[in-house]
């Protein structure tokens, strides 16, 4: 049977229009904070200045235009190679490493190339509702509003390696926790859909699976942000077994006691690789911790604090290599892609999966930590209980995210939606879930698979532990 296009209509036209218009506002207050030489730093290879990504979120949508808009101008030749990423298919690009060591284009040519686009951008959006590869057109601008979403992320961890409490950024009050969130939770095991299923709402307002033979509308604002990433696609089936789960994520206080017992200096608990590491790179303790006249103080954007004074906070910067030294310390283990989203989503009452761990409403202030709170860091455990699970999990959308012990690979019968995008990283690394407090609310669900590789912890990165039953 010949597959049917849905065309969109006038609404979800401009849905997509003010969501462009929100994104891209935000990626520019993220940075407003910054005085002017701190937008052409490169702290580290690993990191980007913060010039970079407004430039680079940019070229994404000229891109678009590139291909889309006849009689298009390229804005300059020199901006596509710099602000290149790593998409080989788009021509040469500058060497991440390097993004540091020029100081043109200036940040004020920058942002005018930035406010360039977004001028040609408005116009080309609002023409698109005629056109017959419409909705081609509007599934890969969002695709790039969810694209320039991880950057405003990745702009947090760069503005924090570069400037931390130096950064003047509006912090909200911390939430204060309001019950005690400890112990293991029993998951039954059985055939688990792991994944993401494409829904969205009918005309009705109702929502229900996509028929078998439509095509995916991948930017509309249906249900519950009804956007996925192709590497969370397609839904499968997976067999798990019974197993326990943490209720909360693992506290600086939890991971206090394991550098305590002299988790650092003892083989025992650490991979080869992480090992390696920990003489290599002298560990001691997470990333943004420090030892001040033998206490451990813990830095962040408000200051530095006693680490004392945050024993209820999830651990965060830690590698997976770490987590995984912990996680034998105890006595536990990291749990799958496939146990981590089973605890996260599915409910047993009414055996389904819900989008996100408190069921099918959208993201709040009251649901977890997520950028939109403004906290700039993680919040004490047991702020959220009504972000809770069915099975009692606390905290497992936001904060931070949450290694597994899954490696990134491809679903079975994976399709790639965008060359380049998630397909070429299909080796060496580890799956995230959770989102973190960096992360955008229109971003997040239970199906995202984040990724990195087993040594970096400059990220927010955090972990809960399971044990088999």
């Amino acid at each position: 049977m010949t597959s049917t296009q849905l065309q969109p209509s006038e609404t979800e036209c401009t849905y997509v229009a003010d969501l462009y218009q929100q994104v891209r506002a935000r990626t520019l207050e993220i940075v407003a904070p910054l005085e002017i030489e701190d937008y052409v730093i490169q702290t580290a290879e690993f990191m980007s200045p913060p010039r970079w990504h407004i430039g680079h979120t940019s070229w994404f949508f000229e891109t678009v235009l590139q291909t889309y808009q006849p009689g298009y101008q390229t804005y300059s030749d020199e901006f596509l190679f710099y602000f290149n990423s790593y998409y080989e298919g788009f021509g040469a690009r500058m060497p991440r490493p390097k993004r540091g060591t020029r100081s043109r284009p200036t940040v004020k040519e920058t942002r005018h190339y930035r406010a360039h686009i977004d001028e040609h951008m408005s116009r080309f959006i609002e023409s698109v509702k005629t056109r017959e590869d419409a909705e081609t057109i509007l599934s890969i601008v969002r695709l790039g509003l969810e694209h320039e979403m991880q950057h405003q992320e990745l702009l947090v961890y760069d503005i924090k390696h570069l400037l931390c409490d130096q950064f003047n950024a509006a912090i909200s009050p911390a939430p204060v926790s309001t019950e005690s969130v400890n112990g293991m939770v029993e998951v039954e095991g059985g055939l688990f859909e792991l994944g993401y299923e494409v829904r969205y709402r009918t005309a009705s307002g109702s929502d229900r699976p996509l028929d078998e033979y439509a095509e995916a509308p991948r930017y509309r604002s249906g249900f519950c942000n009804d956007f996925a990433f192709d590497n969370e696609k397609p839904h499968h089936k997976v067999f798990l077994e019974n197993f326990l789960i943490d209720r909360a994520p693992v506290s600086n206080g939890d991971y206090l006691e394991f550098m305590n017992d002299g988790g650092y200096q003892d083989f025992r608990w650490w991979h080869s690789a992480g090992w390696e590491k920990v003489n290599l790179e002298h560990w001691r303790a997470p990333l943004y911790w420090e030892q001040r006249d033998g206490e451990w103080m813990i830095r962040d954007f408000a200051g530095v604090h006693s680490a004392a004074d945050k024993l209820n906070e999830p651990v965060s910067h830690v590698s997976f290599l770490e987590a995984s030294a912990y996680a034998k310390w105890i006595g536990k283990r990291l749990p799958t892609e496939g146990e981590w989203e089973k605890a996260a989503s599915f409910n047993p009452a009414l055996d389904s999966k819900q989008p996100f761990p408190w069921g099918n409403a959208a993201p709040d202030a009251i649901h977890g930590n997520l950028f939109e709170n403004r906290l700039w860091s993680v919040a004490p455990i047991g702020s959220f209980p009504e972000g809770k699970t069915a099975y009692g999990c606390q905290q497992m959308i936001g904060d931070v995210w949450e290694w597994t012990t899954s490696d990134y690979v491809p679903y079975p019968g994976f399709k790639s939606e965008f060359d380049e995008y998630n397909d070429k990283w299909f080796v060496g690394q580890k799956v995230l879930r959770g989102g973190s407090f960096a992360t955008p609310r229109a971003h997040i669900r239970t199906t995202y698979r984040n990724f990195f590789y087993p040594h970096e912890r400059w990220m927010i990165a955090g972990f809960r532990c399971a044990k088999d039953k």
